[in-house]
């Protein structure tokens, strides 16, 4: 396929899945469950999807759609099967939006998506914490409502709960590690970093995706999953390394939020890097001025990292760790198409957001 005929193709497959989300919150609020008597609950719900669940690239979602159309059988072509496709694919973004919705309170974030965060909105505040739990719950009554009764039912409830717990472990020890009254710069380790980065991000945001399709299609063996989850945890810590780069030297106007890694004393692979390479003397200058509200000391980190030359070492890292990958999908995808991969590396390669 041409060049503008997969752009073509990848723009039809998310006005697809974009097009579905309506389904989703009908689904969702106009459910045998509901009584007049929680008609309120049953609104904010609604406010709370709506305003949470779009507005992002959708590249989880979308992954599981993609995935699942290049593994599907024969058996499997049918519309019911590409609509519990969609419907999953839906699920994994419920999930990114319960996790943000409590990361950005957890992190004093400002914006997401180019807007406020939710918990910022007027007449929010820490009620966000209730209602990321609504979105959570929206999962299982989706999962429910559309696979219960298929032979992967069982499997993907076990997929969502066992990535959710990671995923708060990786948030537990990225919370541990950067607490944001003691700024301790020996605990940015690499490998600490790289534990955070695996559990927080790379299980959700990589694996998730692929192995709910692939479930979903019948491929339920280790081995296979183990394949498929040593190429994505790879990825997954790529792609948190762009994201890292992207909180510091990215453009909120191209991004969508404003950095705060610096503010919020962030273990993050710019800070571990920069102890890397830091002299005795600039070392002095991080700790004096890492993990502060002060605008002034955010500066003098951001222009440590420029001094240190950290936005080269970005790029030759990105150039390195894209030829890994290409070699881990050759090594790994053994009875897996490669294209799932290299489709999915493609999309985070370079990215500016």
């Amino acid at each position: 396929m041409s060049r503008n005929g997969k752009q073509e193709a990848s723009a039809a497959a998310k006005e697809e899945f974009v097009g579905f989300f309506p389904q989703i919150v009908r689904d969702l609020t106009e459910d045998e469950l509901h009584s007049p008597e929680v008609a309120d609950a049953v609104a904010r719900l609604k406010e709370v999807v709506e305003y949470n669940a779009v507005g992002g690239k959708y590249n989880r979602g979308l992954t599981v759609v993609a995935a699942f159309r290049e593994l599907a059988g024969p058996g499997q072509q049918d519309q019911k099967s590409f609509q519990r496709a969609l419907v999953v694919g839906w699920c994994v973004e419920l999930l990114q939006a319960f996790f943000l919705v409590a990361d950005d309170i957890m992190d004093s974030s400002l914006t997401r998506r180019g807007h406020p965060c939710w918990y910022k909105k007027e007449g929010i505040g820490l009620d966000a914490v209730n209602d990321s739990f609504l979105i959570e719950a929206s999962i299982y009554r989706l999962l429910k409502r559309y696979c219960r009764g298929q032979p992967f039912y069982l499997s993907l409830l076990e997929l969502f709960l066992q990535t959710s717990y990671q995923t708060e472990l990786g948030q537990a020890l990225d919370l541990m590690t950067a607490p944001q009254t003691q700024v301790d710069l020996d605990r940015f380790t690499e490998q600490r970093y790289k534990t955070i980065v695996k559990y927080k991000t790379a299980f959700y945001s990589f694996y998730l995706p692929v192995a709910a399709a692939m479930y979903m299609a019948g491929i339920d063996g280790e081995e296979d999953h183990a394949h498929a989850k040593a190429i994505l945890l790879e990825m997954g810590e790529f792609f948190q390394i762009q994201d890292d780069f992207l909180d510091c030297f990215g453009d909120p106007n191209v991004t969508g939020k404003i950095g705060t890694d610096i503010q919020d004393n962030k273990c993050s692979w710019l800070v571990v890097e920069c102890l890397k390479r830091a002299s005795p003397e600039q070392r002095r200058l991080l700790e004096e001025n890492y993990g502060q509200k002060d605008l002034d000391k955010v500066a003098r980190v951001k222009q440590l990292y420029e001094d240190l030359g950290l936005q080269t070492v970005y790029q030759e890292y990105e150039e390195s760790s894209y030829q890994r990958l290409s070699a881990l999908i050759s090594q790994h995808a053994v009875r897996l198409p490669a294209q799932i991969f290299f489709g999915l590396a493609q999309k985070i390669y370079k990215r500016q957001k």
